[in-house]
């Protein structure tokens, strides 16, 4: 069964999708990147409903959700109050929650608020500190060529990181290090609309290599300790969320389960899609069985 709609949260109302082939297993629900971005590009991780109901949806500002344009609206506080009023409007007694990249920001702050009822949590690419993520960009663009380098920093030094020099810079970037599949997935560039860049912006900043937005002090890693349901760590071999940082998280979590997706950089479940939903949907089905 499919179902879709929109539920009233704090700002507006937010997009929701609710895949139910099979309803035994405890439901998951899935938290997209971004911020501002939307879950347009999981829309593969449905195929987890053959053992349970999947929840997707847009959060506030993006996708097919409203997009209100009041800036106090985009901040970490009010997605983790969005993600309550969507377990409450949908019944979601109890879930499990698959974040990724910024989801995992969302994932980690919801549940360090000790809400009942979360089953396990799932970290795809986490970033779960701010300052540890910029390290390891800075650290990713030095193995990139010097002329790659220098356009960067130089257009973010300078504010023009509008330009055509430095988006054709970021593109070498994101080939190594988000999606490396070659040529890009052409569904993934029809689904660029759903984005929203003053959402991006004011949380995180004008670029990826320096947080300048109200995220930029974000750094949960001395509370993993906390988390005391069943988590998994992944991220791609060529990840932004680096191995070494990934594994770093998961360490802080007594009892976490890490794993590292080989052949992928932040987009494993685009670029080794079966090995990807394989994974998820070993660790969802082991975590109902306890």
């Amino acid at each position: 069964m499919y179902k879709q709609g929109y539920i009233e949260v704090s700002g507006g109302k937010v997009w929701y999708e609710k895949f139910e082939k099979n309803t035994k297993g405890t439901p998951v629900i899935i938290l997209h990147g971004g911020p501002g971005s939307s879950c347009y590009s999981l829309q593969g991780l449905k195929a987890l409903e053959e053992d349970r109901t999947v929840i997707l949806y847009d959060q506030l500002g993006c996708g097919r959700s409203d997009r209100p344009t009041d800036p106090s609206l985009w901040r970490l506080e009010r997605f983790v109050e969005e993600l309550g009023q969507i377990r409450r409007a949908l019944d979601l007694d109890e879930i499990h929650i698959l974040g990724h990249s910024w989801g995992t920001t969302l994932a980690a702050a919801y549940c360090l608020t000790k809400p009942s009822g979360v089953k396990s949590v799932i970290f795809s690419s986490p970033c779960l500190s701010a300052p540890l993520w910029e390290q390891d960009q800075r650290r990713n663009l030095k193995k990139l060529p010097t002329e790659i380098q220098d356009t960067i920093i130089r257009c973010e030094k300078n504010g023009t990181t509008d330009s055509k020099e430095y988006l054709e810079a970021n593109e070498k970037f994101n080939s190594e290090f988000v999606c490396r599949l070659d040529p890009y997935p052409e569904y993934l560039k029809q689904g660029s609309h759903f984005k929203n860049p003053e959402v991006y912006n004011i949380m995180w900043g004008p670029s990826e290599f320096t947080v300048l937005g109200n995220l930029k002090e974000f750094d949960c890693t001395t509370q993993l300790k906390e988390l005391t349901c069943p988590t998994l760590y992944t991220c791609g071999r060529f990840d932004e969320a680096t191995p070494e940082t990934t594994e770093f998280y998961s360490s802080q979590t007594p009892g976490s389960k890490f794993h590292v997706f080989e052949h992928s950089a932040h987009m494993p479940y685009v670029e080794e899609p079966e090995e990807y939903m394989r994974v998820m949907s070993e660790f969802l089905k082991s975590v109902d069985s306890i």
